[in-house]
């Protein structure tokens, strides 16, 4: 079971595990937003609720703002492991404008594409091997991507989810 942290602006932060989250609550660094009904948490002398949605009792600064990195791992997820020249699956990544004419490392650069596609098109431009993109690359947004540990979610998140999208 995990937990979604929310910043004292209820501004979601992170997912910890439940043990985490009930450790902040007995600490007295955070409160139970929401809890998951009858599956308590047992204790040697009492049960205590097992939160899904915990709030922090102060503000948490996020260090670096909300820019996702680029990765190839997050270049694959952002096209759906689908190649952005022909449509099939997809294990590589490739630059749009190669590297060696000037192309950067950068969410507008960079496509998912298969094996085949990558071979052929080697160091040219889409436009010269006469190709078009089935996508436009671009940055990805939602909550999802700027709060860590939300690619498998919970329903009682989705209130607050919302907030950060």
């Amino acid at each position: 079971m995990r937990t979604l942290v929310l910043n004292a602006g209820y501004e979601p932060l992170a997912v910890v595990s439940f043990k985490r989250a009930l450790v902040l609550v007995m600490n007295e660094k955070a409160t139970v937003v929401e809890h998951i009904d009858d599956e308590p948490v047992w204790g040697t002398t009492q049960s205590y609720d097992r939160p899904a949605v915990i709030l922090l009792t102060r503000y948490v600064r996020v260090p670096g703002g909300r820019q996702v990195p680029v990765t190839r791992r997050g270049v694959l997820r952002r096209d759906a492991h689908r190649c952005g020249y022909c449509g099939k699956a997809a294990s590589t990544i490739d630059h749009v404008l190669p590297r060696s004419r000037g192309g950067a490392d950068s969410w507008e650069n960079l496509v998912a594409c298969c094996l085949r596609c990558n071979n052929l098109k080697g160091d040219r431009t889409p436009q010269e091997m006469h190709w078009e993109l089935r996508i436009l690359p671009r940055p990805p947004h939602g909550a999802q991507w700027t709060v860590r540990g939300t690619d498998r979610t919970d329903p009682r998140w989705e209130p607050y989810l919302a907030l950060a999208a």
